[in-house]
């Protein structure tokens, strides 16, 4: 599986809290969710983000509250993959929960400006995915993700895998 897609950068410690603004969470509406992803980190970004945009960022991308409903902002809002130097633990579970795909990556974070175009290649020998940056012309290799989580995302999450595995 490949994706492709522009770049909106973010730094470290981005917290669940500018995911996701806790004055929303009076909804698990994902359309709801998606309109105000990102607005506590930057107030229009839901008017600029396109489906397909990719997001980097650095260190500990999802800390804070372990709430499902940052990742499946993110998701609803079309962005089809979050690149970060490290994510928060209970944000890296969630974010395969519901089918999100996440690349661990420090040198591709570094390199990585806003506006680049990005490819990801998430099929790469031992679950490992390689990152291109078709800007900069230059090629990363992400963290290894364990085989059972790359079954979550190509199930499209953890409901719809657990449906496939029981035959529903």
């Amino acid at each position: 599986m490949k994706l492709s897609g522009r770049v909106w950068k973010f730094g470290r410690d981005v917290d669940t809290d500018a995911i996701i603004p806790a004055r929303y969470l009076n909804t698990s509406d994902p359309k709801e969710l998606a309109s105000h992803v990102m607005e506590d980190a930057d107030k229009d970004f839901p008017k600029k983000v396109k489906a397909g945009d990719i997001i980097v960022a650095l260190e500990n991308f999802g800390c804070g509250s372990s709430r499902e409903h940052a990742p499946i902002a993110i998701k609803a809002a079309g962005i089809q993959a979050v690149v970060a130097k490290s994510f928060a633990r209970i944000f890296y579970r969630n974010a395969f929960n519901i089918g999100l795909p996440i690349f661990e990556c420090i040198d591709a974070c570094v390199d990585i400006k806003e506006g680049d175009e990005i490819t990801l290649d998430v099929d790469t020998l031992n679950g490992a995915g390689q990152i291109t940056n078709n800007t900069q012309n230059k090629t990363y290799t992400a963290s290894a993700i364990p085989p059972f989580m790359q079954e979550l995302i190509k199930a499209g999450g953890l409901v719809e895998y657990t449906k496939m595995k029981i035959g529903g």
